[in-house]
């Protein structure tokens, strides 16, 4: 068998991509401390299995704002998908509803907010990065009315994160891959800001815009659920519980923008000791196999993203491929339930995971 974990799918990719494309997907901010730390911050935990339960019988669904998703890991908004794969964000979001599982769909996505949607088996949130405030509007009651579950609001990228491999490569966007919802609006972009926000050839602008005080407003544009994406700290995930947020992502954005950071599986726990109880958490960043879903969901997430992993599914099959992917998560992380004595997501619990006397729980 060709492919057996999701590292052999990375490693098929990468042999498939050209190398621009590929320091695009797989590279990350300065030195790529965070990046790594991500993913070796996860093999620090250890899990303790449970044995002599009856775990014949295991249910590894669960809801997400309600929605009902067949297993707790989902695809996340990462740009650059159809300039990787012609189908793009429409092969991802065939392959999480085979699945399925939730594909939130990027502000930069180079097919429509509708065509996606027409394809679309599984939920959809709709990501935003907000450029001015009637862009905004104009893609929160689109999505709204195409039929997207939810918006979940990129708040990390204050400055546009300028990744050394994509400025050694000269790496540019293919502006007809990208802004396919603004394809009908040619105007809009002409306006500063607007655009993939993970290529070497924005200016580092200041970010400017949504403030936590103009919350309200984002959400007096439609009765969507807000999910904030991009929190790292105990102080933010406050403030959003604070201001109305329905749901938070920690995350660090694959530490595509900013090296330095704590990976987003040691603040998770923290973070969902603070306010776990007034609203949901999700995690991405550094998943590559079942086990990490069930270390981040003992710590308090509610589910996961997977960011890279798509595009290695993408480049191995379309919407086949994406979904193989998420087959092999799910078949591990069923591994790790029975081993660990569960029998449903809901019984876990952070007794299973060992957490090091050096991080900061």
């Amino acid at each position: 068998m060709e492919v057996v974990s999701l590292r052999d799918l990375e490693r098929i990719a990468r042999e498939r991509t050209a190398r621009d494309m590929w320091d695009f997907i797989d590279g990350a901010a300065f030195d790529e401390i965070s990046k790594r730390r991500n993913e070796s911050k996860f093999e620090e935990l250890t899990l303790n299995p449970s044995y002599l339960i009856d775990v014949a019988n295991r249910d590894l669904s669960t809801t997400v704002l309600g929605e009902n998703i067949s297993f707790p890991v989902m695809i996340a908004p990462a740009g650059g998908q159809r300039q990787h794969h012609p189908k793009g964000e429409l092969a991802t979001s065939i392959g999480a509803g085979m699945a399925d599982t939730l594909y939130a769909l990027p502000t930069s996505s180079g097919y429509s907010i509708e065509e996606v949607a027409q394809v679309a088996t599984g939920p959809l949130w709709f990501q935003l990065y907000h450029s001015d405030d009637e862009i905004t509007e104009y893609l929160v009651k689109r999505a709204k009315l195409a039929g997207y579950s939810a918006i979940c609001l990129t708040v990390d990228v204050p400055t546009y994160g300028a990744k050394e491999k994509d400025l050694r490569n000269d790496f540019k966007r293919i502006d007809n891959l990208h802004n396919g919802s603004l394809r009908d609006r040619p105007a809009y972009l002409k306006r500063k800001d607007v655009g993939p926000r993970d290529f070497a050839d924005w200016e580092t602008t200041g970010y400017s815009g949504l403030t936590w005080e103009r919350l309200d407003w984002l959400k007096s544009l439609t009765s969507l659920p807000l999910v904030v994406k991009g929190i790292r700290t105990v102080r933010d995930a406050v403030m959003c519980a604070e201001n109305g947020v329905d749901g938070i992502v920690v995350s660090n954005h694959g530490a595509r923008q900013f090296d330095r950071t704590l990976s987003t599986i040691e603040t998770l726990g923290s973070i969902s000791k603070a306010v776990g109880d007034r609203l949901e958490i999700y995690l991405d960043s550094g998943i590559r196999r079942g086990s990490d879903v069930l270390m981040a969901m003992a710590l308090g997430a509610r589910g996961v993203f997977v960011g890279r992993p798509l595009f290695w599914g993408l480049s191995y099959g379309g919407a086949e491929g994406v979904k193989l992917m998420l087959d092999i998560l799910k078949a591990e992380f069923d591994r790790a339930l029975s081993y660990c004595g569960f029998r449903s997501v809901s019984e876990i619990n952070r007794s299973s995971v060992n957490i090091p006397s050096n991080w900061s729980y």
